[in-house]
């Protein structure tokens, strides 16, 4: 079932971890953001680069965006990285709670709760694109961040530096005032767009 999926990107990913030079290492992402219905669901997984050899390492090679996979490939997965896992932290964050605390702020909660609960031991954390304030574990947002701080040069009207192109009030704001730039999704339906032609 995995042999169909390009081995590259988890091969990439497993890469970057070892080259922090970490034998801990922490990741966590959340699944659920985009939905209009269900919860959304934070998790991070801690693993241990000290004990993986490689018939344990070798299935996260598959590694890839969820919506990239199958649902076969994805369960596939899930049981690769619960197999090769150190430990493994879990959160449901109900719709009545995003409702009253905010997608983005849940979110942000989220994330910083699955870095406490793996950190310590970890030594190094990894979070998908976002920074999690001083509150959270020392970790690194990587990929999508960087892009993001360079888009924040090109357009610093948008604040891209702090939110990184999430939906925040201030970020709103500015789009309701000044349009989208030539980087913003035009299909997204948030209520910012609303009044722009």
């Amino acid at each position: 079932m995995l042999a169909r999926v390009p081995r590259r990107t988890g091969q990439r990913l497993l890469r970057f971890d070892r080259r922090l030079g970490a034998r801990l290492v922490a990741g966590t992402d959340e699944a659920g953001r985009g939905p209009l219905a269900g919860p959304l669901v934070v998790a991070g997984v801690l693993l241990d680069y000290g004990c993986l050899r490689d018939h344990r390492v070798r299935p996260l090679a598959f590694l890839n965006d969820s919506k990239q996979c199958t649902e076969p490939q994805r369960e596939e997965l899930f049981r690769a990285v619960v197999g090769c896992a150190e430990r493994i932290a879990v959160r449901v964050i109900s719709p009545r709670e995003i409702d009253e605390t905010g997608l983005h702020r849940s979110n942000l909660a989220g994330l910083r709760a699955m870095l406490h609960a793996l950190s310590p031991p970890a030594e190094a954390c990894l979070v998908d694109g976002f920074r999690l304030g001083p509150t959270a574990p020392p970790h690194q947002a990587v990929v999508r961040d960087r892009y993001m701080r360079r888009a924040a040069a090109l357009y610093p009207a948008y604040g891209f530096h702090s939110h990184v192109g999430y939906i925040t009030p201030g970020h709103s704001a500015v789009v309701r005032e000044r349009g989208p730039s030539e980087i913003h999704r035009r299909s997204f339906q948030a209520l910012c767009y609303q009044n722009v032609a």
